[in-house]
């Protein structure tokens, strides 16, 4: 009897294979190589979605910085009588709050404090009370304000002293209209790289005092990204540079870096900074320095100091320093009244 072959396989058997599909250590070796390249393609495009999310992390805090709510006023702080104010900036595009501090004399000499970066009015490490109190003793008026970014009220983008210098001119004129003959900007950090933007705007400024002066540039970018991040410096500042537009409505390629630094304004300047500034570097300062022609214009760079702290560090000299420049600037004023006064133009 001849027994037929079956074409289908024994229960519990296994079908055979043809020799060309049955597995092999090589096609094995093959099918883990493609996982792995897989997997190193998904981490790579995870790790450049993340590098490309922190830097727009960084774009937003760069125009929206936590800002703390003001905790106490002039009177409260150092029995200042004062009055609420709030006047448009220059362009008319914001409105701006602020406290004036009116003399006990003539009321025809103020300083305007311009805050810095993710601060407010009070900007208390400064300390900004302090300043005003010593301002007050000197027969100044005082204007405190909030730029746009900082107020609780009016909460808006920071822009790099694109739209601040606008607001910052803004209370200039607010002070000319208290009847202001003389007018200083007396800025911090950012607040005083912004005054430098309102005088190239043509913003009529007597004198000034920059306490460690920052420019929104790339070179300041990378320095403060470097501080908390370990990255180049290409592709990280193009990449803010991208995305600060869409947070803020601003690009920082408006800020002309260059020209903030190697303008001779003519009026005075008193650039004050410190050699151990990581926030702000001091060649900043020094390059500005470096272009001023005005004889009252003068720099103090502080050895060992850092941003924005020289004030605390070095009271009795600050004091000192800041007074005999005001001085100066007051009694060239004076003089120059006297003489458009005899010889009317």
């Amino acid at each position: 009897m001849t027994t037929l072959s079956t074409p289908f396989p024994l229960a519990g058997s296994a079908p055979a294979l043809p020799a060309t599909e049955r597995p092999t250590a090589r096609g094995g070796v093959r099918k883990l190589g493609r996982i792995a390249l897989r997997a190193l393609v998904a981490l790579c495009c995870l790790i450049s979605v993340a590098f490309v999310a922190l830097h727009g992390y960084a774009a937003w805090l760069l125009s929206h910085p936590p800002v703390v709510t003001l905790g106490s006023n002039p009177m409260l702080a150092k029995q200042l009588t004062y009055s609420d104010v709030t006047f448009p900036s220059s362009d008319g595009n914001s409105l701006v709050d602020g406290w004036w501090i009116p003399s006990a004399g003539d009321g025809r000499r103020t300083v305007v404090l311009s805050h810095g970066f993710g601060a407010n009015r009070e900007e208390l490490w400064v300390p900004m009370y302090d300043l005003a109190e010593l301002l007050h003793r000197n027969d100044y008026n005082v204007l405190m304000f909030d730029y746009a970014y900082a107020s609780a009220a009016r909460r808006g983008p920071a822009t790099g002293g694109i739209s601040e210098s606008r607001q910052l001119s803004g209370a200039i004129q607010f002070a000319r209209g208290q009847g202001s003959d003389e007018v200083v900007v007396w800025g911090f950090s950012m607040g005083a790289g912004t005054a430098l933007q309102a005088a190239l705007q043509g913003t009529t400024i007597d004198a000034m005092i920059l306490d460690s002066t920052f420019i929104a540039d790339g070179d300041t970018l990378y320095a403060n990204i470097g501080r908390r991040f370990n990255v180049p410096k290409y592709p990280s500042v193009p990449l803010i540079e991208m995305f600060f537009p869409l947070m803020s409505g601003s690009r920082l390629e408006q800020i002309p870096s260059d020209r903030l630094q190697d303008t001779a304004y003519g009026f005075p300047i008193f650039l004050i900074h410190g050699t151990s500034d990581d926030k702000a570097p001091v060649g900043i300062s020094e390059r500005v320095a470096q272009a001023q022609t005005n004889a009252l214009s003068r720099s103090w760079i502080v050895p060992g100091a850092i941003h924005e702290m020289i004030y605390r560090t070095h009271t009795d000299e600050y004091v000192q320093r800041t007074e005999a420049f005001l001085a100066s600037v007051h009694e060239v004023a004076v003089a120059n009244a006297a003489e458009a006064s005899v010889h009317p133009a």
